[in-house]
């Protein structure tokens, strides 16, 4: 092919981008969000899609969030794609934060308090818990993060979708404007016969 990659990149560094990008994170930021308002779909299975993502994102289920985003989605009726692209709300820089907040806020509606809770201690004691793969050791925070991931997750979902819906609408409706002008310039109206005599 003439735009193939000469050397295709390994599983590691396929894994490493899809972690860390490869380009800053305000330049990951736009191609998503590009990637989202171009998706062809009605502005409400966009926004649906994108919300189960991004509620996806803020339970514990590691390595299982766009099966759970797609899910969500397909019972939602959005769209399958946004859902994956939604599940970048969780990433390396905000999964401290949101695995910190989650427990404490499950720990608040479990036991009627809340921890102080770190999010780096919280993110490498969740992360110990996950490389030892021990149930006994996990569950003490998953029980918390699972209940506190729900007001959060909903929380998080109702303002993507407010905000994809209206970012996707204004697009889609700037898009057939001007498509509309390009048609109306490739193929402009006839004239009628008395424009013609009022000309002459």
């Amino acid at each position: 092919m003439l735009f193939r990659r000469r050397n295709r990149p390994s599983r590691i560094e396929r894994l490493r981008v899809a972690v860390w990008p490869r380009n800053s994170w305000s330049r990951s930021t736009r191609y998503f969000s590009k990637r989202v308002l171009r998706l062809t779909a009605t502005p409400n299975a966009i926004a649906l899609g994108f919300a189960a993502g991004a509620f996806a994102s803020f339970t514990p289920l590691v390595g299982f969030h766009f099966l759970t985003a797609f899910a969500l989605a397909y019972v939602l009726r959005g769209n399958l794609i946004a859902s994956a692209l939604g599940t970048s709300v969780g990433n390396p820089l905000t999964f401290p934060f949101i695995w910190a907040s989650t427990f404490k806020v499950g720990q608040w509606i479990l036991h009627g308090r809340a921890p102080k809770a770190d999010p780096h201690k919280v993110h490498q004691q969740f992360q110990e818990g996950l490389l030892e793969k021990s149930y006994d050791s996990l569950w003490p925070m998953l029980k918390p993060m699972f209940v506190g991931a729900v007001p959060l997750g909903l929380t998080v979902a109702i303002i993507s979708y407010v905000i994809v819906y209206k970012s996707v609408e204004v697009y889609q409706r700037r898009r057939r404007m001007k498509l509309a002008e390009k048609g109306d310039q490739l193929f402009p109206s006839p004239r009628s016969p008395m424009e013609e005599d009022g000309s002459a």
